[in-house]
């Protein structure tokens, strides 16, 4: 006795996907194809550039709001990267002191031109903390010092600078100015 051979199956009529392959019959696979091109990458922002922006934009408005400074008056500031604990140190004196510019009896073009300078070579030289020494403004003829004003306008605008603070009495009070400079970057 042999064995018996089955009759080929037919596909059954409810099966939808034994029915396509019949129809179709023989298939040849395809390539794969490549991957699309990946979106382009956005352009990195400069958010140094903004924060410096920003934080330019604050100062005038305090400036604006505040007014001139008065004799008395104590000068602080610092960047929002700054922490209070380390403006905290400033105003205490607790930075040491590697260069000082004396701008007593300079007008306020030629005070403006030395402490470009004076801040520029500062930062050359990589001093972390420099004194500018500007004075109280009592014996001018302005209602408000003039210089005083000039050194926080002109120290508030700088990118080089991280912060600033009157130096505390010993070092010359109000007439005077503690501030810390960005690190030199090298390169």
């Amino acid at each position: 006795m042999g064995q018996r051979r089955q009759p080929p199956t037919e596909p059954h009529a409810d099966d939808d996907a034994a029915l396509f392959r019949e129809a179709v019959g023989p298939v040849r696979r395809l390539r794969p194809s490549p991957e699309p091109p990946a979106a382009p990458k956005p352009r990195p922002a400069a958010r140094m550039g903004a924060q410096d922006e920003a934080d330019a934009l604050e100062a005038l408005r305090r400036t604006l709001e505040s007014g001139p400074l008065e004799a008395g008056d104590a000068l602080s500031w610092h960047r929002a990267s700054v922490p209070p604990r380390t403006l905290r140190q400033l105003r205490r004196g607790q930075f040491a002191v590697q260069d000082e510019l004396d701008l007593h009896h300079a007008d306020a073009a030629q005070a403006e031109a030395w402490l470009r300078e004076f801040l520029r070579q500062a930062r050359e030289a990589g001093h972390g903390c420099v004194r500018i020494v500007h004075g109280k403004g009592r014996h001018g003829d302005a209602r408000a010092p003039v210089l005083k004003n000039l050194v926080d306008r002109l120290l508030r605008q700088r990118a080089d600078v991280l912060a600033y603070a009157s130096a505390p009495p010993a070092q010359g009070g109000t007439g005077a100015v503690l501030v810390l400079l960005a690190p030199r970057r090298r390169g």
